[in-house]
């Protein structure tokens, strides 16, 4: 199955569902009943897990979801409560695009969330004032999809004397493609955030690849990470591990607090559960966001933030105005 670490990009397939009548009350009862199953084998951290299942059981039997009018309603009502009970803002339960398919095609949503519609997540690349370079990057695509546009993004911004990499609308994506721009934004080999899977109990390393393409930025001139509240998964791990590391400065608002990697799970015919399974380890602090988000260096309102990051910039580089 496909890590997915975004929230945002999940909330896409609400649009692509289709409205349809009441389902009956013992529909219900079976898409809650394996929600519950599943939130216990493989919910990242086991004992909640098992309380969120016993509070959805119960749930079941009180009829809490009852009123729902459509599909659509219940599936919102049952998120919203396994959010509210757990603080887990990756847990997601939405209508599957059709009914009646055996299995969802992959690579269409793969295309809507990340492809060219999107540009990749590639939204904008400026030289601002003083030559200072700007990427607004709204989704970390998949590197074999988006590789090669990561490479001439950042080869453009490679000469800058300082970059801001602007995250305020970002709501996550692919580790492979966070490990390979924080690649370019360093010297060398650099340990990031490790993947710890409950269901296999196995922790995964991760770490920036040694070569990319094109030209690097490098390690040693600034750089400053745009941040608010939408801020969210893969984006904020950018921004933490990077924070972590020293390397660079975290301007804008508390993100969001989505720390647990997700998998995605068929329940009945119409529903898909998005489960997070996983946890993120940062090398150096030994934690993560989750919860909490990351928190800034420099805080602003996200609106001020590119102009506060311009000022900082512009005062390390001794031509302020």
């Amino acid at each position: 199955m496909i890590r997915f670490l975004t929230l945002t990009l999940m909330l896409a397939w609400m649009s692509m569902a289709h409205a349809a009548g009441p389902v009956a009350a013992a529909t219900h009862a079976q898409v809650l009943e394996a929600t519950a199953d599943l939130i216990a084998a493989r919910y990242v951290d086991p004992e909640r897990g098992e309380a969120l299942a016993a509070q959805l059981r119960a749930d079941a039997r009180q009829d809490r979801f009852a009123g729902a009018a459509d599909d659509a309603a219940f599936a919102e009502a049952v998120k919203q409560r396994l959010r509210t009970l757990s603080g887990d803002g990756h847990f997601d339960l939405m209508l599957r695009p059709q009914a009646d398919a055996a299995s969802v095609d992959e690579d269409v949503l793969m295309e809507r969330w990340y492809g060219v519609g999107v540009n990749h997540g590639f939204e904008k690349v400026e030289r601002l004032r003083d030559g200072i370079g700007y990427l607004e990057l709204r989704v970390f695509a998949p590197t074999d999809k988006a590789g090669d546009l990561a490479a001439a993004a950042m080869t453009l911004l490679a000469q800058s004397p300082a970059l801001i990499i602007d995250l305020r609308r970002n709501g996550g994506g692919m580790e492979e493609m966070v490990r390979l721009l924080a690649a370019y934004l360093l010297d060398d080999v650099r340990e990031m955030s490790a993947a710890y899977d409950r269901p296999s109990d196995t922790t995964t390393r991760g770490f920036t690849p040694a070569t990319v393409a094109g030209r690097r930025y490098g390690g040693s001139r600034p750089v400053y990470i745009l941040v608010s509240k939408r801020t969210f998964s893969a984006a904020e791990q950018f921004a933490y591990d990077l924070q972590a590391m020293g390397r660079a400065v975290v301007v804008g608002e508390q993100t969001g607090g989505g720390a647990h990697p997700s998998e995605q799970h068929r329940v009945g015919d119409r529903f898909l559960l998005t489960l997070p399974e996983g946890r993120s380890i940062n090398p150096i602090t030994k934690g993560d966001w989750e919860g909490v988000g990351v928190i800034p260096d420099v805080r602003t309102a996200p609106d001020q933030a590119l102009e506060a990051a311009l000022e900082r910039a512009s005062a390390a580089l001794g031509t302020s105005r």
